[in-house]
């Protein structure tokens, strides 16, 4: 982006040089073919100059909506980073209940005194236990097929411009 700021700068110092030449000569009594010769170079040189003002403001919303589409893919991604986090936490503290349980669930036994509230404890913290094993495994599939995508995406994007 530099180069062309830098190239439009030189390009607009050399237009003002131009038409100050030209002024010069107009009231020098300058050769008619020459002027116009001059006339027709600084109409190129604005003519270049337009297209790249042109090219820089394309390049400009390219680059804004590649800045945006980035900002989109993290924030997509921080989301579903704290879903996974919410359903590992949710896995922890039912593998935790389970142990307490299960712990329980051996003393009684050791014991001799087998009371079925406990095994049904047990039973429930299991099933508690695999529902957010399984909710934690679906948040990370849906990560990785999310990542998947913008990959895809950004390879799409890559071919087009190419």
């Amino acid at each position: 982006m530099s180069q062309i700021e830098e190239l439009q700068g030189r390009i607009t110092a050399a237009l003002d040089r131009i038409s100050q030449g030209l002024e010069g000569m107009s009231a020098d009594g300058a050769d008619a073919d020459e002027m116009d010769a001059l006339r027709q170079q600084l109409e190129d040189e604005q003519t270049a100059n337009a297209q790249l003002e042109e090219r820089l403001k394309r390049m400009k919303e390219k680059l804004d909506a590649a800045e945006a589409a980035a900002e989109a893919a993290v924030q997509e991604h921080r989301d579903g980073l704290a879903k996974l986090d919410g359903d590992l936490q949710s896995l922890r503290r039912a593998n935790a209940q389970l142990r307490d349980n299960n712990k329980a669930l051996r003393e009684a036994i050791e014991a001799g005194v087998a009371e079925p509230h406990l095994i049904n404890k047990a039973m429930l913290s299991e099933l508690e236990g695999l529902r957010a094993a399984r909710a934690a495994d679906r948040a990370e599939t849906e990560a990785v097929m999310a990542e998947l995508g913008r990959i895809a995406k950004a390879a799409a994007a890559s071919s087009e411009d190419a």
